[in-house]
Order: C-alpha cells, then structure tokens, then sequence
C-alpha cells in the first residue's frame, strides 16, 4: 500500500509543477484536466502527508522519552506517544478507504424518478413531500434541479415525477436513495386516527454522455400530447409534450415541463439515455454478483431501505440499522447524517470485500 501511496505523491507533485507550466497557463484544456486530475489525487496525498507527519512525530517522541529523565517530561511524552498510537492505525484506515477504485459514475449528474407505490391517495401525497425533500438538498447543496415530467394527482399527490440534478458529485451522493420508501402515519383523509402504511418507490440513474450510448432514431417513436397540469393558458392548448418509447428494450420516457417541444424532446432524450445506461449497469452488476453485495443493499426497485415513522418522528434506514429523530428536519433536505452513513457502510463493506 505505502509503495502505492509514494507514488501517488511523486504523480501529485508533477501535477503541481505542471499546472504552473507556461506550456499548461497556454492551453486552457490541458490546464483544466492537469488541475482535475490534481484535485482528484489531493485527498489521498492530504492524508498520506499526515500519516508520515504522525509517523515521524511517534518516533521522535520515543526518541525523546528514552534520553529524558524529567519524570513530568515523561509523563508528556508518553502522552503523545499512546495518542499517536491511536492515530496511526485510524489514519491508515483512512487511506484505505481512499486507495478503493472510485465508483466512475460518482461525478455525474442524476435523473430522479418518484412513483407512487402502494397506498393509494396517501402514497401519492408522500411521493410528493419526497419530491421535495430531495429539491430542497439539492437547494442545501447548491444544485440545479430541472422538473421533466409530473403525473400529479387531484388532491396534490403525484403519480409519478421525474427530475435532473446537476452539480459536484451528485450521483455519490444520491446512489444509495434507490429503493422502496415507507411511510407510517395517519392519513389528513383518516377519520379514526388508524396509522396507515404507504410506499413509495425512488430510482436515481446517472446521466450517460452520448459517447456512451448510442440510440438509432429508427429504434424510436416519438408521440405528441397536450400538457396536462394545474392550468393556465398553455395547459391543453398544444402538442407539446414529449412520449419517447425505444423499441429494442420497450423502455418510455416522457416530458411536457417545458412550453417548447423541442426543449421537450431534449430533456425526454436525457432521459431515455439515463435509463438505457442504467440497463446496461444492471446487466454488467450481473456479471459482479460479489462486488454487488459488497455494497450498501442491491440498489432492487424492489428493495425497502427506509421507513419513515411520523407518529414517532423517526426515519429509519434498514440497510445500515440507523434511526434519526429529527423527521421534520429530514424531510426538509437535512439528509447529510444519513448519506455519510450510507456512504461510510459501503465504503467499509467493500474494504473488506478486498481484504477476504
């Protein structure tokens, strides 16, 4: 590991001689991808650098104790020596996790989709409250959210909801959200006060570069609708909205967010090569049952991971048995605790996925 490491820092400080090179402030596209390939290395040699100050300060002080007769002296360093003791192996673990083969879909933007499980009238309106518990983190983070398409119901609720997030490491950070969500509470529409049960189910697929799928326009039919919404003048007037069905895999997207039917038919399309990518994914994970387990749950459509319990004010998430109290603050987009948790889990299950 430590060879391994001297030799990300030998690469780390090439980097940073090559970014202040005439020949790299001359040419915008290699100083751009020298400064991203520098900042991706900068955490492992952050962490390296502290492992070897720790390392040095540990033998200086045991230096320090053997020459030393002052018994408060000793007292001191043998203080610093058991707390570096300590510090050591932590940051050694540390530089484990660190030295893991990033995820190659971390930095991509995502497609978030939200559909209304069981529960009729209830799960429709949790969908919804979702929908917006996952805008306002991206608001908390400083990411762009652009709707795409909206199935809403009468009462407010929603059928089913799509939306893209852009930002920095987006799809790391929402990865883990794929699943069945559970709501327990009682319903506005209860009259007995009796606790309901509702799901809802959350899909987050990584945007897909059109270098990486490639879709036949002839494998595709395009249909034209009128928008349906909460109304307005453009509401059922025209044939703006976007139905794209790809023949080969059956798979259908669909947008009528935007006025525009071309603006409609880019979007439906960013979303189309979402999902045909996140086919391909599946069927590859196939092939890597091992590496999949290794991972916090499947990522199953399928899968419960997350109970949400207002009559207790707890969300619970049943992968990695963590229970939060602070419902009210969860499902206004504080989920940061939650995530690191899930990322930590998964982090820790594939180090010693590579140890077995």
């Amino acid at each position: 590991m430590f060879n391994k490491l001297k030799t990300i820092k030998e690469k780390f400080d090439e980097l940073t001689a090559a970014i202040a090179s005439p020949d790299a402030l001359n040419d915008l596209s290699r100083w751009t991808a020298l400064c991203k390939e520098h900042s991706g290395l900068h955490p492992v040699v952050d962490e390296y650098c502290k492992y070897l100050k720790a390392e040095a300060d540990l033998r200086e002080a045991r230096e320090l104790l053997q020459a030393e007769t002052d018994s408060g002296m000793r007292e001191f360093l043998q203080g610093e020596i058991d707390g570096l003791a300590v510090a050591l192996p932590a940051i050694e673990e540390s530089l484990k996790i660190l030295l893991l083969p990033p995820d190659p879909d971390d930095d991509k933007d995502v497609i978030v989709e939200v559909r209304a499980g069981a529960g009729g009238d209830e799960a429709g309106l949790f969908g919804y409250e979702i929908v917006r518990m996952y805008k306002m983190y991206a608001s908390l983070r400083g990411w762009r959210v652009e709707d795409i398409d909206a199935n809403v119901t009468e009462l407010g609720g929603i059928k089913e909801y799509s939306f893209s997030m852009t930002g920095k490491k987006v799809f790391s950070l929402l990865k883990f959200e794929s699943g069945v969500h559970r709501v327990q509470r009682v319903p506005e529409t209860e009259t007995q006060g009796r606790v309901h049960t509702s799901t809802v189910t959350v899909a987050v697929l990584p945007e897909a570069e059109d270098v990486k799928i490639e879709i036949n326009e002839k494998d595709l039919k395009i249909d034209t609708y009128r928008s349906s919404g909460a109304g307005g003048q453009h509401v059922n007037k025209t044939e703006s909205a976007i139905r794209i069905t790809h023949l080969p895999t059956g798979v259908v997207v669909a947008c009528q967010d935007e006025r525009s039917q071309m603006k409609n038919r880019d979007k439906a399309m960013r979303a189309l090569r979402a999902k045909l990518y996140d086919l391909q994914k599946a069927e590859a994970d196939k092939n890597y049952s091992g590496m999949r387990r290794a991972q916090v749950g499947t990522g199953d459509r399928s899968e419960r991971i997350r109970t949400y319990n207002f009559p207790q004010g707890r969300v619970t998430d049943h992968r990695i048995g963590m229970t939060v109290y602070n419902i009210d603050e969860f499902m206004n987009g504080a989920l940061d605790a939650m995530i690191e948790a899930l990322r930590l889990a998964d982090q820790t299950a594939k180090l010693a996925a590579e140890i077995e």
